[in-house]
């Protein structure tokens, strides 16, 4: 490292990071746009059950799928032209999607759409740990970063219900289009580029790590709704098992696809551990949370979606606080005594009952808060440990593994609410054999034949589900106090952002003098 690279962040950086929260926010939004447009999607294009989870999940899925692979290809073609690449396919895809003829058509563009975005994600987060080599400036940026992904996922269910309120469902994606236009037009002026690996790719390592994420991302969405079956056991192994494959056959490259370097690391796995526990009591939360506003509380969407404004406030304040904070006090210890504080979020959600809108929300809030400051300063520790060179792999497993937890929370939480309902439930006498077992299944399918239900039934099911969501919320809460006992251990050595500045300064110093 030479003097000249760890200087202060000037207009030019500060207007990149700008530009570059447009395709961050579009990310997040199309990961959420999608749950008020299905019901209109589906009279038009008619889907079967199957296509209908695969329009959902295609996205998501090929997301995780390709982040590793993309993440390194950036280090070794370039982040700016990667980017640049990304968000003209991003825009083609998303034209694409709209004017999709059927079903199957709207999967494909859902999967490119998520190979796109697998380009795009690592690349943003690549780009900034390269604009801002100030430790201050960096950690703030990343925080600006976190909260534009954030926001885009809060901000999805409305923007589409908006859209396709007053057009047709494929202009949910068309909102896609005007930000590649800005983001391809104000690239090569705002953001510099950066390559730092030569060398081809691997494509085997490519082929390992796909048969790696692919099929265990597949697994963990299969039994978020078929449960945990045989299907999903041979998925996992496959995916196990290309993924020592994987593994081993990094261990033998001179230039891997991931340098397995990378987790001798403490700080660098234990902030990737820490996030992948946040995440999935997050993801699961979230997941049983919207579900509560609308399936317990007769929430519209719209109005669920507006409810949930104030977790997002608290997760913004997270964000962006996290890192000013983190100037004078360690790092480790903010984001410990932040996962501490969220036990209490936790907490008020695990006592909720049918009627208890306003601690449910306030309760996601505190949990969102933390999510915050984890994303911010949990992701900063995993880039800024690692060397620059390999910023777009570190990128990129970051992303994977919040990609992977969001998923997981949604499965193991949302799977053990499913399973506490359907052992304390039973219908009531006199229903038909198919409305029993919907009535059995779950509340959103109790809900589906609620004009069958007596009204004790329907209050019974609500109640049945809330219980289910305090136990999740239980469990969560557990694994978040380990999560924060892990953080002040294992990361309270790191040093407030303002220390890392000045000790990196004095040893640029010194080297010049050499």
């Amino acid at each position: 490292m030479s003097a000249g690279e760890v200087t202060r962040a000037g207009r030019r950086e500060w207007s990149g990071l700008a530009l570059l929260a447009l395709p961050t926010v579009l990310l997040g939004l199309d990961v959420t746009a999608l749950y008020l447009v299905v019901p209109n999607l589906t009279t038009e294009l008619n889907p079967t059950a199957t296509e209908t989870l695969w329009i959902m999940d295609a996205y998501g899925f090929f997301i995780a799928g390709f982040l590793i692979t993309m993440g390194t290809l950036g280090d070794r073609i370039g982040r700016r032209r990667l980017l640049m690449i990304g968000v003209a396919a991003f825009g083609a895809a998303s034209l694409f999607a709209a004017f999709a003829p059927s079903a199957l058509w709207l999967i494909v563009a859902r999967a490119l759409l998520g190979v796109a975005a697998a380009t795009m994600m690592p690349s943003t987060l690549s780009l900034i740990s390269n604009m801002f080599t100030d430790a201050r400036q960096r950690g703030l940026a990343i925080g600006v970063w976190a909260t534009m992904f954030a926001i885009g996922m809060a901000a999805g269910p409305v923007v589409g219900g908006v859209l396709v309120a007053s057009h047709w469902w494929g202009a949910v994606f068309l909102a896609a289009v005007p930000v590649a236009v800005v983001v391809l037009a104000g690239a090569p002026v705002l953001l510099p580029e950066y390559k730092t690996r030569a060398g081809r790719l691997d494509l085997p390592s490519v082929g390992l790590s796909l048969a790696a994420m692919l099929p265990i991302v597949y697994a963990i969405k299969h039994a978020s709704v078929y449960g945990i079956d045989m299907q999903a056991w041979v998925a996992t192994l496959l995916g196990a098992s290309s993924a020592v494959a994987f593994v081993r056959r990094q261990l033998r490259l001179t230039q891997p696809l991931l340098d397995m370097e990378l987790f001798t690391n403490r700080a660098f796995s234990a902030a990737l551990t820490i996030l992948l526990i946040g995440l999935i009591g997050f993801g699961g939360v979230m997941f049983l949370v919207t579900q509560y506003l609308q399936l317990v509380e007769g929430l519209s969407p719209t109005k669920a979606g507006l409810w949930m404004g104030p977790p997002a406030l608290a997760m913004l304040i997270g964000a962006i606080g996290a890192p000013l904070v983190a100037r004078r006090v360690p790092p480790g210890n903010v984001m410990a005594a932040t996962l501490a504080l969220s036990v209490s979020g936790y907490v008020l959600l695990a006592l909720a009952g049918t009627e208890s809108k306003l601690s449910v929300v306030g309760g996601f809030a505190v949990v969102y808060l933390a999510l915050g400051v984890i994303a911010a300063l949990g992701t900063d520790i995993v880039v800024g440990t690692a060397p620059s060179e390999r910023s777009g792999s570190a990128a990129a497993l970051s992303e994977t593994v919040q990609e992977l937890g969001i998923a997981a929370g949604v499965t193991v939480l949302g799977s053990l609410t499913t399973a506490y309902y359907r052992n304390k439930i039973e219908a009531p006498p006199g229903l038909s054999p198919s409305a029993a077992e919907a009535y059995g299944d779950s509340l959103s399918e109790a809900a589906s034949i609620a004009n069958q239900l007596p009204t004790a039934a329907l209050e019974s099911a609500r109640a049945a589900f809330t219980s289910g969501l305090n136990t999740a919320a239980t469990i969560a809460g557990i694994a978040i106090a380990a999560a924060a006992l892990l953080c002040f251990t294992t990361l309270r050595h790191i040093r407030p952002l303002a220390d890392a500045d000045t000790e990196v300064a004095d040893t640029l110093d010194s080297q010049v003098r050499l």
